[in-house]
């Protein structure tokens, strides 16, 4: 048994399942013990069909079989699964939700756009230097570094944004300067009425909003031709311009933070990385000048040579065009220079409040092999 008791926590995405298992670290924020990322494509063809394909779900199953023997091997106590964009908007979840039952024996939560949001926005901030008040701002435009009000009394404010499968997410959040909370460096705040914090770790969390734009709808509403051709390009690009016009403005001296697995990829790119490194991606602050060119470069590629770029998992190579653009888009309405990757997102906010969680246990054990495990956001 550890000195802290470890604590899982899973995401299935439209594209994407992901497992964070973890420990509370001594400021009370997890720290990682393994991560894993298998790509299931949960979402294929939902757009179109509003149903789960088959196949889908049998990727995910198989998917969550693997995750279950890594949870009973590393002796897992405590466990979260939540379910978003594909399972929010699809017929036939109900294979997946017993599924989860059976081998983790905890309920899926399918989140809804806001909470998923607000989870983004905790998990992003984990570990990253550049969300620490007092570090260097970077990359906001001169005309907006200036803050009317005496806004930076309480903070600094800062976008994060969660590009998915399915779904992209914004947030507006404030980060926190130090001593504003406990010493354990998690946020008291209020919860919302199935448990889940609407503070996150470092900072509360001001205008989020979920779009039902994401890396594989957009490839398959949109997408025939290989490569992309010029009109299908612009075609994507339009309708973002057009989803995103309501957006607030970029505001502060930092610059927005892009989680999940188009940003992290895009910068594997960016860096030709052969074998992915997440600590060497977290934190990065990569110019959008830069973003641009590799989406162009990608773009540009036949999808058998996109699959074979250093840093690419070969599985995302038919929508990390899309993916791009959605990112693109984003960073051109702010008018942006650069953008910060953040490797975390919404497995390190559950992860965030299950350390929370466990932090009041006094010493309870769980373990899967013995006894059901709990979902720490139902207590």
């Amino acid at each position: 048994m550890t000195s802290s008791p470890r604590i899982a926590a899973i995401d299935i995405g439209t594209n994407t399942v992901l497992l964070l298992v973890a420990e509370r670290g001594p400021d009370g924020a997890p720290q990682a013990v393994e991560e894993h990322a298998t790509i299931t494509r949960l979402g294929q063809g939902v757009d179109r069909t509003r149903t789960l394909h088959q196949d889908a779900i049998a990727r995910t199953t198989a998917c969550l079989d693997a995750y279950g023997a890594i949870v009973k091997r590393l002796g897992v106590e405590r466990i979260a699964v939540v379910g978003t964009s594909a399972m929010r908007d699809a017929r036939g979840g109900e294979v997946i939700q017993e599924h989860i039952r059976k081998v983790f024996g905890v309920d899926l939560r399918v989140i809804g756009g806001d909470e998923e949001a607000e989870l983004t926005f905790a998990g992003a901030l984990v570990g990253l230097p550049s969300a620490e008040p007092g570090s260097e701002a970077t990359n906001a435009p001169a005309s907006k570094a200036a803050e009317p009000d005496g806004r930076r009394e309480h903070g600094r404010e800062v976008f994060v944004f969660d590009i998915g499968g399915g779904s992209t997410e914004v947030v507006r959040g404030t980060i926190e300067h130090p001593g504003a909370h406990a010493a354990s460096g998690l946020d008291e705040g209020s919860t919302t009425a199935d448990g889940a914090e609407r503070h996150a770790g470092r900072g509360s969390v001001g205008y989020e909003k979920s779009f039902d734009v994401g890396s594989v709808r957009l490839t398959e509403r949109h997408v025939r031709s290989d490569p992309p051709s010029r009109d299908e390009l612009d075609t994507i690009t339009r309708e973002l311009r057009a989803t995103f016009a309501e957006l607030p403005p970029l505001t502060g001296d930092m610059p927005p933070i892009g989680i999940a697995g188009t940003m992290t990829t895009l910068a594997a790119v960016s860096m030709q990385m052969t074998t992915y490194d997440g600590t060497r991606v977290h934190g990065k602050r990569l110019p959008t000048s830069e973003l641009r060119r590799v989406v162009e470069y990608l773009a540009s590629l036949p999808l058998a040579a996109r699959r074979e770029v250093p840093g690419l998992e070969p599985k995302r190579a038919d929508v990390i065009v899309a993916g791009g653009l959605v990112a693109l888009a984003l960073l051109e309405h702010w008018g942006a220079e650069s953008v910060v990757i953040s490797d975390r997102g919404v497995r390190w906010g559950l992860a965030v409040a299950l350390c929370r969680s466990a932090a009041t246990l006094s010493g309870e054990v769980s373990v899967p092999s013995q006894k059901t495990p709990k979902n720490a956001l139902e207590i």
